[in-house]
């Protein structure tokens, strides 16, 4: 065994300790839960734009990205832009026509200007229209047509219904040994009062409706290593590979 296959080695032990660890699990929960009543994941930016995600699951999706070497990531729920401008980087490294394209109902103004004027942008295409309308898929569908690897990342509405809508829409353009996304599962795992006046809760969040799109899945499974080695994360249960074409 060489010197890189021994790290790895060592890296695949930590993370089996780290799955089975219930307290340091139970304890990354009670710590999540306090930086969400203090909007903790706000504080960050990624190449100048807000980015609104936990680190650690930026660090999760740019070694998917690097692993899958897409040549298109599509996700849903855009805000400022940040999440756009951090695939777009790992896509430009990687070179060739890759694109990722960004869906949210509501693209504000300051924020298309924004990432208009990125050194990113050609890297980057937006859709403005509700991510569960059949028009904005098909629009995004037209991206997808003739790309090899396609990796999708939803973060839009989180109540079950909506959530449940895309993966029923954007999972077919999943390409096998790819990623499918779900932030924001972790509303299960949290108490009800942070999400007080919201449409979604403890029934009603993307985690229910990744359980119930993968009752009908079979082309998906749950990666339960990568929330086991994040500690902190917004998606536990919500990394998906697609196991099959």
């Amino acid at each position: 065994m060489d010197e890189v296959e021994r790290f790895s080695a060592e890296v695949r032990a930590n993370v089996d300790r780290l799955m089975a660890d219930a307290d340091m699990q139970a304890l990354s929960r009670a710590w999540l839960a306090e930086v969400t009543r203090r909007r903790y994941t706000y504080n960050f930016t990624w190449l100048g734009r807000p980015v609104i995600q936990m680190p650690q699951d930026l660090l999760a999706v740019q070694e998917l990205i690097w692993q899958v070497r897409p040549d298109l990531v599509v996700e849903t729920g855009i805000a400022h832009g940040g999440s756009l401008v951090h695939s777009a980087s790992v896509l430009e490294l990687l070179g060739g026509d890759r694109l990722v394209v960004g869906v949210d109902v509501d693209i504000r103004a300051h924020n298309r200007r924004e990432l208009e004027k990125h050194p990113l942008a050609h890297r980057i295409r937006l859709i403005e229209g509700s991510s569960s309308d059949e028009r904005t898929a098909a629009a995004v569908r037209d991206h997808a047509r003739g790309r090899q690897a396609v990796l999708v990342v939803l973060d839009s509405d989180h109540t079950h219904a909506h959530v449940l809508r895309e993966l029923q829409l954007y999972s077919p353009l999943v390409t096998r040994g790819s990623y499918l996304v779900v932030f924001d599962t972790l509303i299960e795992d949290l108490p009800n009062s942070l999400f007080a006046g919201r449409a979604w809760g403890k029934g009603n969040n993307p985690k229910t409706a990744v359980w119930e799109f993968l009752a009908t899945s079979p082309r998906f499974e749950i990666d339960p290593r990568i929330p086991a080695k994040l500690l902190l994360t917004c998606a536990p249960d919500g990394f998906l590979r697609c196991v099959s074409d």
